[in-house]
């Protein structure tokens, strides 16, 4: 029986999505549920998976073509044999293909989707063990060799590596070489919401530092006894982060306030937005009602969304929304830095590296972890005065993480 392959239901706010990545090819086993297809839109990458155990039939809409909510991308056969390698294939990949075996002698037993790894990760197919049948090499089959290959973790712990990594790989010494990539539909949007942001902002950024002794005292002493309690939830920094902000924010509601046209929306709640660093680009996913949340809450739901984000598993409800934002350049290395608005919000705090420095205290020099601290803000809606005193507020709450719990 035939089966309409559709695209997923976009929502409102996206209009249309790009076919990212085939990862099944015609005539290819599928089991039901399998993933067969991802679908990028401007927020976030979708998966379509396998209605039942088949094949696909036909492929109605390549790599790169504009496909609408709910319109039909190929069809599937329920039911039918496949070979464990694509039977077909389009004519670009085909050709790939054919390139590629005439330099291993081994195309016709390698698919689609393990070819593509092969070549993003300049491997010696030779070398990789293969467990398909007929002695075919399988995407698993590469994925194992990457994780075992101990002279590349790089790309062991990402296949996808961004393009421009790849130029620099294996190229002859004095070689000029270059290489042009299509901008994805998301970094394409990220570019544009950050150029906006600036163009349409009365933007500007006030900074502070901060004394990171006293939570990192609190870290230390708590930390195991913390992992122990909440089932192996670490007590990280960025708990403390959000719950100063979120008491910070009702202290000072312009800045958890938004613009929509003329109008100033004050929101009654926080849903701070953590900036999580993934290969297809920068996302901020939401975490809702941080007032209601306790440090163990905040540190599982922002481990979950790094693993999500990492594997690609963040969907269109975990981004949207958010009443402010928290960056932290600090885990890259970055002294201090100029955190850019994500509208409509009109303020973001930037967390930065935690760096001993010479510190003047009662008059004696003491050595302290100190942390540089920036908050970016939309001077239409917020005066300085306000700004700089939601700074301080962060600043005195982390020093003395006590004024937390007693709200002083």
């Amino acid at each position: 029986m035939s089966i309409d392959i559709k695209a997923p239901t976009f929502p409102e706010s996206v209009a249309d999505g790009t076919v990212a990545t085939w990862h099944k090819q015609p005539g290819e086993a599928c089991s039901a549920d399998e993933l067969i297809v991802d679908i990028e839109t401007d927020k976030v990458v979708l998966e379509v998976v396998a209605p039942a155990d088949g094949v696909i039939k036909e492929i109605i809409k390549g790599e790169g073509d504009t496909v609408l909510s709910d319109e039909v991308i190929a069809i599937f056969e329920e039911g039918a044999a496949g070979s464990s390698a694509a039977a077909s294939a389009p004519a670009a990949a085909a050709s790939s293909a054919e390139a590629s075996a005439g330099e291993t002698g081994e195309g016709d037993k390698i698919g689609p989707a393990a070819r593509k790894l092969i070549d993003e990760n300049n491997l010696d197919a030779k070398a990789i063990p293969a467990t398909g049948k007929n002695g075919g090499i399988t995407k698993e089959d590469v994925l194992n060799y990457l994780k075992s290959k101990p002279a590349a973790p790089a790309a062991a712990s990402a296949p996808a590596a961004a393009p421009a990594a790849a130029v620099a790989v294996n190229v002859p010494a004095g070689e000029r070489t270059e290489k042009r990539v299509p901008m994805t539909r998301l970094r394409a949007t990220i570019a544009k919401r950050l150029v906006e942001a600036q163009q349409n902002a009365a933007m500007l950024t006030t900074y502070n530092e901060v004394n990171m002794k006293p939570v990192m005292d609190l870290r230390k002493q708590y930390k195991d006894l913390f992992e122990k309690t909440h089932n192996g939830t670490r007590l990280g920094f960025m708990s403390f982060f959000v719950k100063a902000a979120t008491e910070a924010l009702k202290r000072f509601p312009a800045v958890n306030a938004s613009i929509d046209g003329n109008d100033m929306v004050y929101h009654g709640y926080q849903d701070i937005g953590v900036a999580v660093s993934t290969d297809r680009g920068l996302m901020v996913p939401v975490l809702r009602d941080t007032d209601s949340m306790s440090l163990a809450d905040v540190e599982a739901t922002i481990a979950d969304f790094g693993k999500r984000g990492r594997d690609g598993k963040l969907g269109m409800n975990d981004m949207q929304g958010g009443t402010f934002t928290i960056t932290n350049g600090g885990v890259f290395g970055s002294l201090m830095s100029t955190p850019i608005l994500n509208p409509p919000q009109t303020a973001i705090l930037g967390m930065h590296k935690i760096q001993e420095r010479p510190m003047a205290v009662n008059g004696q020099v003491v050595i302290l972890p100190m942390m540089y601290l920036a908050l970016s803000y939309d001077h239409r809606m917020i005066d300085g005065k306000e700004a700089v005193q939601f700074l301080v507020t962060i600043k005195d709450l982390l020093e003395d993480p006590a004024r937390m719990l007693l709200d002083v």
